[in-house]
C-alpha cells in the first residue's frame, strides 16, 4: 500500500515537473518572439527617421547654401554656376565689384590681413584707381585713352557714385562693371570719409591691388600709364599730404573734446586725393577709435576729409609716407575751393607746366623733378582739347 502510494506521488512529481518546463519554454519562446518583433519594429522606424533626418538635413543645407550665395560678397557663387567658392581665385579675386555686404561687413572683411608674408602664388602688384564722383565722369574718354592698350592686370578701376545713379559705358570699357555699392555722401562730412574707407575696403578685397589712388570727377592723368605705374609701385612711400597749419583753417579746426586720445600738436591737415600703399590702406579701414573721434567732433567748420587721414597717419605712420600729393591743383586764387580749368585753359604749356612746374620733391631715398601725377579740377569743355594733346603732350 505504502509503495503505491510513493508510486502515485513519484508520477504527480513528474507530471508537475514536465508541466513547469513546459511553461517554461512557452514563456521563452513568446519572449523571443517579441524580441525578434521588436527589432523588425525598431529597423522599420529607424529607416522611416533617416530617411526623414537625411531629408530635413538636405533641405536645411541647400536652403542654406542659396541663402548665403544671395548674401555672399561674390554672387557668381550659386549652386547654378557650381563655383567653387573657397577656391584660392574666387579668393584673392573677386569677379566683380557688387555685393550685399553692408559697410560694417566690408570693413571688417577688407581688414583681414595674412599673418604670413611670403604669397602661394605669383603676385604681380596693381594699381586701384578709385573714383569718387557725385554722378557722370565727364573726363571718361579721357582717363578709357588712358588705360588702353594696357593689360588689364596692372590695375583695377572702382568708382563710387551717389545711391541710384547707373555709369552708363560700352562693355568693351575698362570702366565697365567697375561700380562699387555706395551711400549718400554730402560736402563737408564724415560721409566724405565713410566713402573713401568704402573706396579702399573694396579695393583691398582683391589681394593683388598694392597702391591706392583717390580721384575726382574732374581729375586727369598727366602722364601715361607705365610712368603712373612705375612711379607708384616703385616708391617705398605714401602720397598723402600732411601739414601742420597754424591758421584758423588748420590748429583752429581741432576740438579739446578729442583729448587725451589727439592732442593739437599731432593735429594735421592735408588734401583729400591721396595715394597709399596696401599696408596703409588696411590700417585705415581697420580704424574705429580714431575715425570715431573725428565723427563726433570734427564738424563744420572742421572738415573730416582733410583732417582724418592726414592726422591719423602723423600720429601712427608718419616714417612711411611722404607727406605729399601726387595730385596738382591750383589754390591761387583763394577761397574754399581751388581754380576749375575750362576749353579757353587748354594748351600744350599748360600741360607741361604741371608736369614740369620747376620744383623738386622727395622721391624714396632722393629728390626728383617728377613730382605730380595727376591734376585737377577740369571742367567737361575741357575734354576735347586735352583729348586733342593728350598725344603730344601727355604721350598717351
Amino acid at each position: 500500500m505504502n509503495r503505491e502510494i510513493m508510486a502515485r506521488s513519484r508520477g504527480d512529481k513528474e507530471d508537475a515537473e514536465k508541466h513547469t518546463g513546459l511553461l517554461k519554454l512557452a514563456q521563452i519562446l513568446s519572449s523571443l518572439v517579441i524580441f525578434v518583433a521588436g527589432i523588425i519594429i525598431g529597423l522599420t522606424t529607424s529607416s522611416h527617421m533617416n530617411n526623414y533626418f537625411a531629408s530635413q538635413t538636405e533641405l536645411f543645407f541647400s536652403t542654406n547654401h542659396v541663402s548665403a550665395s544671395m548674401n555672399s560678397p561674390e554672387k557668381n557663387c550659386t549652386l547654378c554656376e557650381k563655383v567653387d567658392c573657397l577656391s584660392m581665385g574666387t579668393f584673392l579675386f573677386p569677379r566683380n565689384s557688387t555685393h550685399g555686404m553692408s559697410d560694417v561687413e566690408l570693413l571688417w572683411r577688407a581688414s583681414m590681413v595674412p599673418r604670413k608674408r611670403d604669397y602661394p602664388f605669383t603676385r604681380v602688384p596693381k594699381v586701384a584707381f578709385m573714383f569718387l564722383t557725385r554722378g557722370p565722369l565727364p573726363m571718361l574718354p579721357l582717363w578709357e585713352k588712358f588705360f588702353n592698350g594696357h593689360e588689364s592686370h596692372l590695375y583695377t578701376i572702382y568708382v563710387h557714385a551717389l545711391p541710384g545713379y547707373e555709369l552708363n559705358v560700352s562693355s568693351t570699357s575698362p570702366f565697365y562693371g567697375r561700380q562699387i555699392p555706395s551711400q549718400k555722401v554730402a560736402w563737408g562730412t564724415v560721409q566724405l570719409v565713410d566713402a573713401e574707407r568704402r573706396l579702399l575696403a573694396n579695393a583691398l578685397l582683391d589681394f593683388y591691388n598694392e597702391r591706392f589712388v583717390l580721384l575726382s570727377e574732374s581729375c586727369i592723368p598727366v602722364y601715361n600709364f607705365p610712368t603712373v605705374y612705375k612711379y607708384l609701385t616703385g616708391s617705398d612711400h605714401s602720397f598723402v599730404e600732411s601739414y601742420d597749419d597754424p591758421s584758423r583753417y588748420g590748429r583752429g579746426r581741432y576740438s579739446r573734446s578729442m583729448l587725451p586720445y589727439i592732442r593739437l600738436h599731432q593735429w594735421r591737415k592735408g588734401s583729400q586725393w591721396f595715394e597709399m600703399t596696401r599696408n596703409l590702406a588696411t590700417y585705415i579701414v581697420s580704424d574705429t577709435k580714431y575715425y570715431s573721434l573725428f565723427k563726433k567732433y570734427c564738424k563744420p567748420a572742421c572738415y573730416p576729409d582733410e583732417h582724418y587721414i592726414p592726422t591719423y597717419l602723423n600720429m601712427f605712420h608718419g616714417s612711411k609716407n611722404s607727406n605729399r600729393s601726387v595730385t596738382w591743383v591750383d589754390w591761387s586764387l583763394g577761397g574754399p575751393h581751388p581754380a576749375t580749368f575750362r576749353e579757353s585753359n587748354i594748351t600744350e604749356d599748360f600741360i607741361r607746366s604741371i608736369r614740369n612746374n620747376a620744383t623738386h620733391c622727395s622721391y624714396n631715398s632722393g629728390k626728383t623733378s617728377l613730382c605730380y601725377l595727376f591734376a585737377r579740377k577740369f571742367d567737361q569743355s575741357a575734354l576735347a582739347p586735352l583729348l586733342n594733346i593728350s598725344s603730344a603732350v601727355m604721350e598717351f
